[in-house]
């Protein structure tokens, strides 16, 4: 996630394919790294590394958008879902790729509380802040695919300023943070987004945003 009032980190993107051939012999598999979330303001959120399985590529989430003065920062960034936009300076949420789902747009400054957008998850977009809360980060998706039903793959909550912050996404995600602590990481090897730092009005600091969960790729 972003930082100071800021965007909710998006998902990593999310597939599932079956009929693949697969021998017994080794392969090489890249599982993405979660982006780190933001400490500096005019700083996005670090996007999410990619996953990568054969022909298979999943990109990772992007970053949410940052306060405070350069607008531009304000964007959530594109990724394999988008990372949600600031709060202060209405910052639109990031575009997203086939396999995930935009973030929601910062509510900008003419509002009370600021709410910046939540991350874009795999099973839905990001919601908008409003002028009371963060955005909640967008739905994960489940799969069985290990024998047990997970969710996976949710966007992070966006950050407030001293109102409500935004919840996580279903599936791991971070929740936003509506003070100067520090928003919520995502949980490991969800893909999942981590939430935007919050602010209070005095003192005048921001809230580091959480981190991104790492991929994960499973082969049955």
């Amino acid at each position: 996630g972003g930082f100071n009032i800021a965007g909710g980190g998006g998902a990593g993107g999310y597939q599932t394919a079956t009929g693949s051939s697969v021998s017994a012999q080794e392969y090489a598999i890249t599982v993405g790294a979660g982006g780190a979330g933001s400490g500096t303001n005019n700083t996005v959120g670090a996007n999410g590394g990619g996953s990568v399985f054969n022909s298979i590529t999943s990109l990772g989430g992007g970053g949410g958008g940052s306060g405070v003065n350069n607008v531009g920062t304000k964007n959530g960034v594109a990724g394999g879902s988008g990372g949600g936009g600031n709060g202060d300076n209405g910052g639109a949420g990031g575009s997203s790729s086939a396999n995930g789902n935009n973030g929601g747009n910062g509510v900008g400054a003419s509002s009370p509380n600021y709410g910046a957008g939540g991350g874009g998850g795999s099973g839905a977009v990001g919601a908008n802040g409003t002028n009371t809360a963060g955005g909640a980060g967008g739905a994960g998706t489940s799969s069985s695919i290990d024998g047990t039903a997970t969710v996976r793959a949710g966007g992070g909550g966006g950050g407030s300023l001293n109102g409500t912050a935004g919840a996580a996404g279903s599936g791991g995600a971070g929740a936003g943070s509506n003070s100067n602590t520090t928003a919520a990481s995502a949980t490991a090897n969800t893909g999942s987004g981590g939430g935007g730092g919050g602010r209070i009005p005095d003192p005048v600091r921001g809230a580091t945003g959480g981190n991104g969960g790492s991929g994960v790729v499973i082969i049955k």
